[in-house]
């Protein structure tokens, strides 16, 4: 008890009440009490998530174009510095899967230095969205907009898995997918059969250990020993035939400490630098980097938010989605000066997180933890994992993150404007970025829902002779036209150029607008340019209807002033009493036997 009322006297009742997005999911846990087994489901947790951290940290940096120690440093400090200040008690982040089609390019194009400064840019842009309320935004982002980038990346990096895979010698691959492709084609020959074994060794393992042996995998992830069983195989052989040779972590990759060149991965905890290397930091590189920065913090905003939603739909706890990306671009910022990249909500560690029991932001420090004792105690013998045996690894990573079952599911089921959203965002995304895919698909999402949207707004034209099967008795001279739906700019026209059908014989139009939520400025033009026509042809108009929002609208467009034939009335009944009135002053009765040919009484699809 005394160690609860400790921790919670550092975030005091003033500090949780506080408006400003920071550690909310920290001060949740410590007000809702946090005890000894709290901690130990946390402790046993973070062990687990940071044995499956450990390898995809690695991998994920090799295949961003960087050393593995980089993914490693992510996770040990944007993993503890987010989970400290966010929003989600279950989230744990570091290097994803999802950044790597954007920060290969980077590292290809800038270097490291390149690489950690955009990363911090875009740590920036990300607390500027948490502190400006951002975070609900996601929701705004159409599901199969997400769905094809997401099935689009996975795509991209099962391909560029294949030249470890296959041991392929290629030092470099270039930047355009559909080059890559040739490079990878060009080369099939040069297939190296120990790296094409012990990837199949290793992807053997991940596919069938949880299947077969789930008990076992509950307790040591299957990452951990696919890839021990992988290394320890290919070093076997490698002493048996001495021919046998495959590319490992200590060969591909070496560093200098103290003019001693150690293979693989330093033996040291992350030291701080400046991102940007030794030069000044000017500012035509930011202005360079600017986009990069912009990418990486939109993609590192959507993947977050949805893991922490689905870590919700886990649990049944809600998260501040707010705090989740100030803390997000807080880690981002910092990871940088101790050689972190670009790190966002991990959706594999944080589904592991939460099925291991966690109960708090602290697992997922404790998985950083993990990530960091790795680093000291176990760098010498990190240098032996085979470089196959990562790539299979990022081969199943890259199957589930594109959920193609799902995929395939949406495209049989779903309306056709959805599956030509999916589609295409799945087809830019390859060919071209995340970004232009997500911009293209947001606004062709939108266009299509306007389309939608204006397809609901209906409206029908009710005339004496014509209203006899309706629920309406029309007074002899009048007119009713009802509009149900949004007058916005993709309805309004259609919908008021509809009036232009109105007899001659109807002297007065009643305009039921009570079904009308919303009218936006072009819903305001068309109504005038309307009510113009029907002025020319000396008619009387009365809008009628409980029209809160329109009727501000109109108010403020002084549109009495403007239209003296124009009368308003609260009421449909009380519309038609007045149309009624206005009709018999005029002593205007169509003549017997005229014929008029007006619309159907039916509603009219406006589209």
């Amino acid at each position: 008890m005394q160690d609860r009322t400790s921790l919670l006297s550092l975030f005091p009742r003033r500090a949780q009440r506080s408006p400003f997005p920071f550690a909310t999911a920290v001060r949740r846990t410590l007000a809702a009490g946090y005890d000894r087994a709290a901690f130990k489901a946390d402790l046993l947790a973070g062990l687990v998530v940071g044995i499956v951290a450990l390898p995809l940290s690695m991998a994920l940096a090799i295949a961003v174009g960087v050393p593995p120690q980089h993914g490693l440093y992510t996770a040990i400090v944007a993993g503890s510095i987010i989970a400290l200040t966010g929003g989600s008690k279950h989230q744990v982040t570091g290097p994803t899967a999802a950044f790597v089609v954007i920060l290969a390019p980077i590292a290809s194009r800038h270097g490291l230095s390149g690489l950690l400064t955009a990363g911090m840019l875009a740590g920036v842009l990300l607390m500027v969205m948490g502190l400006t309320r951002l975070g609900r935004l996601i929701q705004f982002i159409p599901h199969p907009v997400t769905s094809g980038f997401t099935a689009g990346i996975a795509f991209v990096i099962a391909t560029l898995q294949l030249k470890d895979v296959l041991g392929l010698p290629i030092t470099k691959l270039p930047e355009s997918y559909l080059e890559k492709l040739v490079v990878l084609w060009q080369t099939k020959a040069q297939v190296a059969l120990p790296d094409l074994a012990i990837s199949a060794v290793t992807l053997g393992l991940l596919l069938v250990l949880p299947r077969k042996l789930p008990g076992l995998t509950r307790s040591v992830p299957a990452p951990l020993i696919a890839l021990t069983f992988a290394a320890a195989s290919a070093k076997l052989a490698s002493s048996i035939w001495p021919e046998f040779s495959v590319a490992t972590i200590g060969s591909r990759f070496h560093t200098v400490i103290g003019g001693v060149t150690v293979p693989g991965i330093p033996q040291l905890v992350p030291a701080p630098a400046l991102p940007w290397g030794h030069a000044p930091l000017s500012l035509g590189s930011l202005q360079e980097l600017g986009s990069a920065a912009f990418a990486i913090a939109m993609l590192g905003a959507i993947e977050s938010l949805l893991s922490a939603v689905i870590a919700d739909g886990m649990t049944g706890k809600t998260h501040d989605p707010d705090a989740e990306l100030f803390a997000l671009g807080l880690g981002n910022v910092i990871a940088p000066f101790f050689g972190g990249i670009a790190a966002t909500g991990a959706l594999a560690r944080t589904a592991t997180n939460v099925r291991s029991g966690a109960r708090s932001p602290f697992a997922a420090v404790v998985h950083a933890c993990v990530v960091l004792l790795s680093v000291l105690l176990l760098a010498p013998l990190l240098a032996y994992v085979p470089m196959a045996s990562l790539a299979s690894l990022l081969l199943i990573v890259a199957w589930n993150m594109s959920e193609i079952r799902h995929c395939i599911t949406t495209i049989r089921i779903a309306p056709k404007s959805d599956v030509l959203v999916l589609l295409t965002c799945f087809t830019l995304t390859i060919l071209f970025d995340m970004v232009v895919a997500v911009s293209v698909g947001v606004v062709l999402a939108s266009l299509l829902f306007m389309r939608r949207t204006a397809e609901l707004t209906q409206a029908r034209l009710l005339e004496p002779e014509t209203a006899q099967d309706s629920e309406h008795q029309l007074p002899p001279g009048v007119a009713l036209y009802e509009v149900a739906g949004p007058l916005f700019f993709g309805a309004a026209q259609n919908a008021m150029s509809a009036l232009g059908a109105v007899g001659s014989s109807s002297r007065v139009v009643v305009l039921a607008l009570g079904r009308v939520p919303s009218i936006d400025a072009t819903g305001l033009v068309a109504l005038e340019s309307a009510l113009k026509r029907l002025k020319l042809s000396k008619k009387e108009v009365v809008l009628a209807g409980p029209l809160p929002e329109p009727r501000r609208i109109f108010d403020k467009a002084n549109l009495p002033q403007h239209h003296p034939h124009l009368h308003f009335a609260d009421t449909l009944p009380a519309a038609l009493e007045l149309a009624q009135k206005l009709a018999e002053a005029t002593n205007v009765v169509s003549p017997p036997g005229r014929s008029h040919a007006p619309p159907s009484s039916g509603p009219l699809p406006v589209s």
